[in-house]
């Protein structure tokens, strides 16, 4: 029996904002694509590239970072290291053979479910274009 491929997306979200906006699009009702995997961490600053190269040779298809808005960040600087390692990882990424549009950094308040879940389907359908991750093993 052959299984469709369905996209893996690792979605490494700030406790304060991107982790917020998942809660309140839930309560609203809006909906995002069920291939999402949220991994709440305190802050965006937090995400070391390493996670995001792990996330993808563990078979992710895609990995998508949300942080506060600049002047929203509760550790104040979190987002201006988050996006300094982001631009870092996606040069290296490219290095590697990797799509640079695998990898998303967005910002996402917790007042932002709908923008949230909009965010989800958009990255879902771009990880569909691009098909599965070439590190994964075995692909289809």
């Amino acid at each position: 029996m052959n299984m469709a491929w369905e996209p893996r997306l690792i979605v490494i979200a700030c406790h304060w904002c991107t982790y917020a906006g998942a809660d309140l699009a839930g309560s609203l009702r809006y909906s995002y694509p069920p291939t999402v995997h949220i991994i709440r961490v305190p802050c965006s600053g937090r995400v070391e590239p390493e996670f995001i190269a792990e996330a993808l040779k563990r078979g992710a298809d895609g990995v998508f970072i949300g942080g506060c808005h600049f002047g929203d960040c509760h550790y104040k600087e979190g987002n201006y290291k988050a996006i300094r390692r982001f631009k870092l990882f996606k040069r290296v990424a490219t290095d590697l053979g990797i799509e640079p549009e695998r990898i998303q950094l967005e910002w996402i308040s917790g007042s932002e479910g709908k923008r949230f879940s909009e965010a989800m389907t958009e990255f879902d359908a771009k990880i569909r274009e691009l098909g599965p991750n070439p590190l994964k093993g075995g692909a289809q």
